[in-house]
């Protein structure tokens, strides 16, 4: 009966948490500013995920090199990502640049 009672307060705890913001948006207003400001939290974490394992493949040290395939595939992301505004064209060019420059080097 213990656990029963352990996974309700679960349940509870983690509906409520992500319920409340939901039921009480219509009567919270927030500040033009802060709503702009959090705009900027996905790329932001985003870019914490990303960055590391671009930047740091083995885990030990910066490659800030050409060997590096994770940011010549990063590279080629960011450029395809800017000139054309295309999703899957940026995923499948960044995977062809990534594992063609992994088999060449």
């Amino acid at each position: 009966m213990t656990e029963v009672w352990m996974v309700t307060g679960m349940f509870l705890a983690t509906f409520l948490i992500r319920y409340l913001p939901y039921g009480i948006a219509d009567a919270l207003r927030l500040p033009e500013s802060l709503e702009r400001a959090l705009r900027y939290i996905p790329p932001a974490v985003l870019m914490a995920i990303v960055a590391p394992a671009v930047l740091i493949p083995d885990g030990q040290q910066v490659q800030l090199d050409w060997h590096n395939p994770y940011l010549i595939g990063a590279g080629v992301a960011f450029l395809v990502g800017w000139w054309r505004n295309h999703l899957l064209l940026t995923i499948l060019s960044a995977m062809l640049a990534f594992f063609a420059w992994q088999a060449l080097f």
